[in-house]
């Protein structure tokens, strides 16, 4: 499992290398291993569309060797893919001006990702799924409930989440944006129970997401951070370690137990 990466390559590379799943060429040497994005690959980082491109070859070359490499999508990639298609377009709101545009700008947009976006790369992130159980793991890249508003199973939730990309609906893609970006569902006195009752719908026993920050979580320095973060009763595992804020590339094989 590889945490958000936000245009990082050659970090993303360099760490590939030490896990050995990849050689010096940059080419897939994990065999049948099965290799998972949290998503965010873009955004707030010098290559987002270089990390893509990577991406999608390895999947190529892992699928040659009988393995996996497939991705989550992030609210990053739903912002990046809204901003090429709405640009600054208005959403009808009650709450005020709100766009594509300004949020993919506030939120660390680099015009080089927009600039070398293809209709290959649009089609293949846009058929990645929102949610998947590898083994007893619910994989998902927001620690949020909100996925459950496009359905109650993973196939449900998936396939609302295509059929809304592959629309003009900008109401609908600005709520998927929206919802994507909440967080922290996980935490607090109730946190475990949310957790076990997502996991009771959906499957799996350990909910593994990104999008958080540990660092924040943790409210230390990202330079801190050296594994993912476990917490509510063990049902959660971040995995986000803050790479565009200076913290590690983390790439977690799964179950992950922490060091004695």
């Amino acid at each position: 499992m590889v945490g958000d990466i936000h245009g990082h390559r050659a970090e993303l590379v360099e760490e590939l290398r030490k896990t050995g799943l990849l050689d010096a060429e940059e080419n897939w040497t994990g065999g049948s291993a099965r290799l998972w994005f949290v998503g965010d690959f873009v955004d707030r980082g010098p290559d987002g569309v270089g990390v893509i491109d990577f991406v999608m070859r390895l999947a190529e070359q892992a699928a040659e060797a009988g393995g996996v490499v497939d991705t989550l999508l992030g609210n990053h990639e739903i912002l990046l893919l809204g901003m090429h298609r709405f640009g600054d377009t208005e959403v009808p709101s009650d709450f005020g001006p709100r766009n594509f545009a300004r949020s993919w700008a506030m939120n660390g947009g680099r015009a080089s990702d927009q600039e070398a976006l293809t209709d290959k790369h649009i089609e293949w992130l846009s058929q990645r799924p929102a949610v998947t159980l590898l083994g007893d793991h619910l994989l998902m890249h927001s620690d949020t409930t909100e996925y459950l508003n496009w359905g109650s199973s993973i196939e449900e939730i998936n396939t609302a989440v295509r059929d809304l990309l592959s629309g003009d609906e900008l109401s609908e893609w600005w709520e998927c944006w929206r919802r994507l970006t909440t967080r922290f569902a996980f935490r607090g006195p109730q946190g475990a129970e949310v957790a076990e009752r997502l996991l009771d719908l959906l499957g799996g026993t350990q909910i593994v997401h990104g999008h958080s920050v540990i660092a924040d979580q943790l409210g230390v320095a990202p330079t801190e951070i050296t594994e993912p973060l476990r917490y509510a009763d063990g049902k959660a595992l971040g995995v986000d370690g803050g790479l565009f804020v200076g913290g590690p590339c983390l790439v977690v094989a799964l179950p992950w137990e922490p060091a004695a």
